[in-house]
């Protein structure tokens, strides 16, 4: 099933025989390993076979974990999660605040230079996607976490890129999943995409909550 999503090219995300349009911001809502891994391993294989440049956080399990699964899962990939020319696997700290503190700003630096470092050698897509339970940890900074969820709908359009951030719902307050919503144009909750109702433009969410954030014009 197609959802359009954007005018750019169509992309296969790996699960439930979804396709979509590049240019897209979506959260994953999860209760259980399996239905984080069926949309998570699925969406990275498919993006291996495709050629696209992965770029992967886990936090529910370690990177051994993951490289473990995914080898038994598509043996005829193994050993493709060893190649940085394909496989970008980042620890939380690492990914999200690697001096200790979040940083939206940070963020916006950091995800720009690895675009365009991605892009040097012509066009290439990118999948992201992140477990993104680290952000219970009393991390300074991370109350600004949904100030760049909501400016990645900066980022992310117009660009040969899809980010799932992936939420557990068993972990988050209710309160943190309905900003979670505001902040994300797509859902993907029991394996079914949706279009999110409760969804914000970054002008409007960052004005209503961070005004200093919003994009200069």
């Amino acid at each position: 099933m197609h959802i359009q999503t954007s005018n750019q090219e169509q992309l296969n995300l790996g699960f439930n025989n979804y396709t979509c349009n590049w240019g897209l911001h979506i959260c994953g809502l999860y209760e259980t390993e399996a239905e984080r891994d069926e949309i998570i391993l699925g969406f990275l294989y498919t993006g291996d076979i495709e050629g696209d440049l992965q770029l992967y956080c886990p936090v529910e399990r370690t990177k051994e974990n993951f490289i473990d699964e995914y080898n038994k899962r598509y043996p005829s990939c193994c050993g493709h999660v060893d190649d940085d020319t394909k496989f970008n696997i980042l620890g939380a700290k690492e990914m999200y605040y690697p001096n200790g503190t979040f940083s939206p700003h940070a963020m916006d630096i950091g995800l720009n230079s690895f675009y365009t470092e991605s892009q040097k050698r012509g066009k290439r897509n990118i999948r992201a996607t992140a477990e993104m339970i680290w952000a219970l940890q009393a991390i300074p900074g991370v109350e600004d976490l949904m100030v760049y969820e909501s400016r990645l709908n900066y980022f992310i359009p117009g660009k040969p890129w899809i980010s799932i951030c992936m939420y557990n719902t068993t972990k988050f307050p209710g309160s943190t999943i309905m900003k979670v919503l505001q902040t994300h144009p797509y859902t993907i909750l029991k394996q079914t995409i949706t279009q999110n109702p409760f969804y914000k433009d970054p002008d409007i969410w960052l004005k209503e909550n961070a005004p200093s954030y919003i994009k200069s014009k």
